[in-house]
């Protein structure tokens, strides 16, 4: 049956894999972001409810993280008006080992509307769509919690899970804590990187004071910082944020994507490679 379907960050890492998958498969899709028609932004609530009307279903991606300052009022807010609304479901993601983000989990799962929660670990993308790119692409990497493993899980695993919990009703009421199938530390993760590309790229462990100092003197806004010393302080050093999990193979029957393929993968873009290039 085509289902009515809102992705909120759906033009994000998930949120543009899980909307694509959708329409591919008939559904009909409503991107919430701030260049959609009508526009969804977190910080106009009251423009939310036109967004919401005629849809059965949400997926909700919150910018920068379930963890920051004003999240957990945003979720309950969005909740209330998705009850308004007459939504069926809601997939939330949010992340693995942060206490913060269980909160913003907890107003979902006491909502009293179908919902799926979706715990991810850190994902590969990290490295070729966030603020991991520009150093591995300047060929020098520095930074903190370097000896820290991380099972990193990869985007389309994730979306894959979404677009699962999204139509079908067995995952109603389940929190799943999606993660890859091996643990790396930045090291090694930048030693595959650097090994694919046939480039040299530099790992230099640094102290997190350090790490932030830089970001300080480079003018990186303050709530960016606050976000980059949470995630790397009472995320990474968090020892749960290591623990393998076999959820994706349950959802899915198979095993999560390996980040060696998503190395390979990325590598053949040319990404990694795009300063040369210039």
């Amino acid at each position: 049956m085509k289902e009515n379907i809102l992705v909120i960050g759906g033009t994000g890492k998930t949120g543009r894999k899980v909307a694509n998958k959708l329409v591919k498969i008939g559904h009909h899709v409503r991107i919430g972001s701030r260049s959609a028609s009508p526009p969804f932004d977190w910080k106009k609530p009251e423009e939310w409810s036109e967004v919401l009307r005629g849809m059965d279903k949400v997926y909700i991606t919150f910018q920068p993280d379930l963890a920051v300052p004003g999240a957990l009022e945003a979720i309950e807010e969005l909740t209330k008006q998705a009850k308004k609304s007459n939504i069926k479901k809601m997939v939330l993601l949010s992340g693995k080992g942060e206490r913060e983000a269980e909160l913003c989990e907890q107003v979902v799962i006491h909502s009293a509307i179908d919902y799926t929660i979706v715990r991810a670990s850190w994902f590969n993308q990290n490295f070729s769509e966030s603020f991991f790119l520009e150093p591995i692409i300047e060929g020098f990497v520095a930074l903190p919690q370097a000896e820290i493993k991380v099972p990193y899980v990869d985007t389309d695993d994730i979306s894959d899970v979404v677009v699962e919990a999204l139509l079908n009703r067995k995952h109603n009421g389940k929190i799943y804590q999606l993660t890859g199938s091996r643990q790396l530390t930045f090291k090694e993760v930048i030693q595959e990187i650097s090994e694919a590309t046939g480039r040299k790229i530099n790992f230099t462990p640094i102290a997190l004071p350090a790490y932030t100092n830089v970001m300080k003197q480079q003018g990186v806004p303050a709530d960016f910082i606050w976000l980059i010393e949470y995630l790397f302080s009472e995320v990474l050093g968090n020892p749960t944020n290591s623990e393998i999990t076999n959820d994706i193979e349950e959802v899915l029957g198979r095993k999560p994507k390996d980040f060696s393929a998503y190395v390979k993968e990325t590598a053949i873009t040319g990404i990694w490679n795009s300063r040369l290039n210039n």
